[in-house]
């Protein structure tokens, strides 16, 4: 899921433990009201309350709903990804393996859809500004597709099949959340653009 370079704010000072502490309250608020509602659902008067913040703080960490449900996407992936490494995929190949990974990562986003189409809703409406937070929801998935590869230092061959396989992921959760795709079609889709993976390996 990649994006244009930023144009918007500087990066940002590291947080300190209280305020990484009032994030993570925010991003749990707003996965918890999407969860319930979905994409309108997630009001910032109410993602403030629930996370005890002031709304203004609140609009100091993420400025709209858009940028603060992308970031509750690269979170939500950033724990998928704690726990694809705790239990790891299983395959002969690479491909199997990031097939796999991919459709456990569907499956856990299947048992919430409300808070997946929010979360996709957010991306998809994304502008220039919501840059930074949508190139950390790329590089979460970038980093999750390499560690099932087991690759560390991959090609440029490799890197293109990589940004394949995510743009087949996410529309393949589009196409399943507007109910146009069954999740048989999107293991089927995933698994072929995989087959990508074998054909970027570099030949000994």
């Amino acid at each position: 899921m990649p994006a244009e370079a930023s144009t918007s704010r500087p990066a940002a000072s590291p947080l300190t433990a209280r305020q990484e502490a009032r994030r993570r309250r925010i991003l749990h608020a707003s996965a918890q009201l999407a969860g319930r509602g979905g994409f309108d659902a997630v009001q910032m008067r109410e993602v403030a309350e629930s996370s005890q913040v002031a709304l203004g703080t609140l609009y100091r960490y993420f400025p709209s709903k858009v940028h603060l449900l992308v970031a509750t996407m690269q979170d939500q992936l950033e724990r998928m990804h704690g726990t694809l490494r705790r239990k790891p995929p299983v395959g002969d190949t690479p491909a199997e393996r990031v097939a796999e990974t991919l459709m456990r990562a569907f499956r856990a986003l299947q048992r919430e859809p409300h808070l997946a189409d929010a979360m996709v809703r957010a991306l998809t409406f994304a502008d220039r500004s919501v840059s930074p937070e949508v190139d950390q929801v790329s590089r979460q998935t970038t980093a999750i597709i390499l560690d099932a590869m087991g690759l560390d230092d991959p090609t440029p061959e490799q890197l293109s099949a990589v940004r394949v396989i995510e743009h087949t992921w996410h529309s393949a959760l589009v196409t399943w959340l507007s109910g146009r795709a069954s999740i048989a079609q999107v293991k089927m889709d995933i698994e072929t653009v995989c087959r990508l993976i074998g054909l970027t390996t570099p030949r000994e």
